[in-house]
């Protein structure tokens, strides 16, 4: 008698190769990760827009520069989409079906705002580079729930 008959209960492997248990909580896991990091990076990035419109001596003043805007001008992109990002990473952790690809598009967004914005910041914009790449990683790989079948052996 096989050990499949013994333990009817017991799901096959072999029919479940894309992935096991510890890898969906892996993946979920990083969605939720990256649900919170996309909160957190959206309230700092329009807290960072703010000190941006502000003009105070937040920021330091820069020489010509490829990508120049105005310093008031990257406050108010700051704001909008850290502002769509947090109510993006609020709906990731809701489990809103729209916010998935919403937070792979502001993510995005917001690591080439980041690299624009490294003259003024380098630093700050470093960090949130590689907290955006995370994000879009932990977005693009895990794998819907309800779009996955779970197959069991009968």
């Amino acid at each position: 008698m096989s050990q499949q008959a013994a333990q009817p209960n017991r799901p096959d492997s072999s029919l479940c190769p894309e992935r096991s248990d510890t890898s969906a909580g892996w993946a979920a896991g990083g969605v939720v990760f990256a649900a919170v990091m996309l909160l957190c990076s959206g309230v700092l990035a329009v807290l960072q827009g703010i000190a941006a419109v502000a003009e105070d001596d937040v920021y330091a003043r820069i020489g010509t520069y490829v990508y120049e805007i105005s310093l008031t001008g990257w406050g108010v992109i700051h704001i909008v989409v850290g502002a769509l990002a947090a109510v993006t990473g609020w709906g990731l952790l809701k489990d809103m079906t729209w916010a998935r690809l919403a937070g792979m598009f502001l993510a995005s967004l917001s690591l080439v705002m980041q690299f624009l914005f490294l003259p003024y910041a380098p630093v700050w914009s470093v960090v949130m580079m590689a907290i955006d790449t995370f994000v879009i990683w932990a977005l693009a790989t895990a794998r819907d729930r309800a779009l996955t079948p779970r197959r069991t052996a009968h």
